[in-house]
């Protein structure tokens, strides 16, 4: 530190001169890097504040650090001594802090204070400046920290100064990537595309030559080459070019001949070779990275005489192609074959399920594989499955027997009857009304027969006879008649059709069927057999029926007869099949349906489950074959 003595000599005389010091002035205005800055208007910021000791200013990358001395105020001052506390102290609370100095030294009225205050911008920290003070009342210690934060204003314009030149840096070199990639991507085609892409990067870089590669069968092919759109012929170019674009996509970075910064550990002997062989002073690769990493292509760029590809030239180059280079890819892609796509990706499926990774596809494959190769082999039982109804093996139809009246109706479809019970009446008043009639002309052919042969007359008395046999012919059948109005069941069943209790008083005719009946113990199943599995249907098959009302429990049946009749329903064609069922119970009814399913054989079970879909592409292709 400097004693208090060489500190008053310091400063005394030396603020009028700081601040006519034109040269001082100027080298403030005119610095181009932030250390140059901050070194004069510390100096200046010194010389204007009053009783100034000594300064610092520290500074690095915002908010992250580290933040080191960028300038110290006298320049010789070699021990910052409480200078790198208070900044450290302001950069930690990032506001302006004040420190005290030591007690010994307070006791003598001569410690010396420290200040500082953090350089912010837009919220984000880029330094501290700090400052060691002569002792002040706390108010002109409150001016003096007013005058420090106002001064900082000068560094935080330069930074901001600083960080609106870069970004117009990297906005000019972004548009301008920007428009060669829009140049390039206008084309439809991939040719097109890629030499629109090398001729401009020429043009705008002053390039010899620039050659765009992409890989192909695990070698860079060249795709394109600036001003030149026939590039047979230059086959020694064209193989070391792809040499020179390979080396950068194995190293995975840009490579630059002759390069600049000599970094270690970077190949660039084939960028070598390309340059004594075709007379090239200047190269730069970059290679095109895809998001894992891995190359897919590449441009090179060529001067044959100076300058060199610096950094900013490299940064353009670079931004160029990561716009382009996806959307080349991309044309590429789709201009190829129909085959070479199909081709490829197989590959691609080929490279993840036998390649490193993707655990769960290989798993889900295997499992696939397993899958295939055990219903290839592994057979079952083949049943058709067939829509069932139930109808009873017997059924009867009960029919009016002559033009009468119903009178009365006893039972309806669905009801259960014993034989001879009452299913109908039909009306047989006029009948018992010709009944009565027939009897009474009976009774006067009887008078009239006696009287004839009363008095002899024989001849007579036969005609009279045969009126008397028709007579009783007319009470017989109207007996009948009138014992048939009452309709009876002809057998223990239930009815399966039938309802007259609408019908109280409708007139019917004779052979106009009543009811329908079937018996409750004999039962068969009408299964409707799709006309593609017919073929497998024989006499004699078993198979289980499961109807709809009783899902928990099966009915075996057994194929009796294959009627060779189709029908059309819903729009599909079936054959009417019966079947007899082994047991039977009172819990079925006629009109019940269901599916059943009729056992065939054992097949394999990748048959079982395919030989429709086979049997629909036959007909589809017979349908289609000339």
């Amino acid at each position: 530190m400097v004693d208090s003595d060489s500190r008053s000599n310091r400063h005394s005389g030396e603020e009028p001169s700081v601040l006519l010091d034109a040269n001082l002035w100027r080298g403030l205005a005119e610095s181009q890097t932030i250390e140059g800055f901050c070194r004069h208007w510390l100096r200046l910021q010194c010389g204007m504040l009053e009783g100034v000791y000594s300064g610092m200013v520290v500074q690095g990358p915002p908010d992250q650090g580290p933040f080191t001395a960028a300038a110290y105020w006298p320049d010789q001052l070699k021990e910052p001594g409480n200078l790198s506390k208070i900044a450290e102290d302001a950069l930690k609370e990032r506001r302006g802090v004040v420190l005290a100095g030591a007690a010994e030294v307070a006791a003598a009225n001569s410690a010396p204070y420290h200040i500082a205050y953090p350089i912010r911008i837009d919220g984000k920290l880029y330094g501290a400046a700090a400052l060691e003070i002569a002792p002040r009342p706390p108010d002109q210690l409150q001016v003096l920290m007013r005058q420090l934060q106002w001064g900082i204003g000068w560094l935080e314009k330069k930074y901001l100064q600083k960080k609106i030149e870069k970004n117009a840096v990297i906005l000019e070199r972004t548009s301008s990537a920007l428009d060669v990639a829009a140049a390039s991507l206008q084309e439809p085609h991939f040719q097109q595309a890629a030499m629109l892409f090398a001729t401009e990067m020429a043009a705008r870089l002053g390039c010899d030559r620039v050659s765009v590669g992409f890989l192909h069968r695990r070698q860079i092919k060249i795709a394109a080459l600036s001003h030149s759109a026939q590039f047979g012929q230059k086959m020694n170019l064209l193989r070391c070019i792809s040499a020179a674009m390979e080396e950068s996509i194995d190293q995975g970075k840009t490579l630059v001949y002759p390069d600049p910064s000599e970094r270690s550990g970077v190949i660039l002997r084939e960028h070598e070779q390309l340059a004594r062989q075709f007379d090239s002073a200047a190269i730069c690769t970059i290679p095109f990275l895809d998001r894992s990493g891995s190359g897919y292509g590449a441009a090179t760029l060529e001067r044959s005489a100076a300058p060199l590809f610096d950094d900013s030239t490299v940064l353009f180059c670079e931004t160029a192609a990561r716009l382009a280079a996806p959307a080349l890819e991309e044309k590429r892609k789709n201009d190829r074959s129909i085959f070479s796509k199909i081709k490829d990706a197989c590959v691609v499926q080929l490279e993840k399920m036998f390649g490193a990774g993707h655990l769960v596809r290989k798993l889900a494959a295997i499992f696939l594989f397993a899958l295939i190769v055990f219903f290839t082999f592994a057979q079952g039982d083949y049943r058709v499955t067939a829509d069932a109804v139930i109808e009873g093996l017997i059924q009867r139809s009960i029919t009016a027997p002559y033009n009468g009246y119903i009178d009365e109706a006893n039972a309806r479809a669905g009801d259960v009857v014993q034989q001879d019970q009452v299913l109908c009446t039909l009306d047989e008043r006029d009948m018992r009304l010709e009944y009565l009639r027939s009897i009474s002309q009976k009774e006067q052919y009887l008078r009239q027969y006696r009287e004839a042969m009363a008095v002899g007359k024989s001849a007579q008395g036969k005609v009279i006879q045969e009126q008397i046999n028709q007579a009783d012919a007319q009470i017989e059948l109207l007996e009948k008649q009138m014992a048939r109005a009452r309709i009876l069941a002809p057998f223990d069943g239930i009815v399966v059709n039938g309802d007259l209790s609408q019908s109280l008083g409708a007139p019917i005719e004779r052979g106009q069927v009543l009811f329908e009946m079937a018996p409750l113990n004999a039962y068969r199943v009408i299964l409707k057999v799709d006309e593609r599995d017919i073929r497998q249907i024989e006499e004699g098959q078993s198979g289980m029926l499961v109807l709809a009302a009783m899902t928990k429990q099966t009915w075996p049946i057994v194929v009796n007869h294959i009627t060779p009749v189709t029908r059309v329903e819903e729009g599909r064609t079936f054959f009417r099949v019966e079947a007899g069922l082994e047991k039977n119970t009172e819990a079925l009814r006629p009109g019940m349906e269901g599916v059943s399913k009729v056992l065939i054989g054992r097949r394999k079970l990748i048959w079982i489950w395919t030989h429709d879909l086979i049997d629909w592409v036959r007909i589809w292709i017979w349908t289609w074959r000339p």
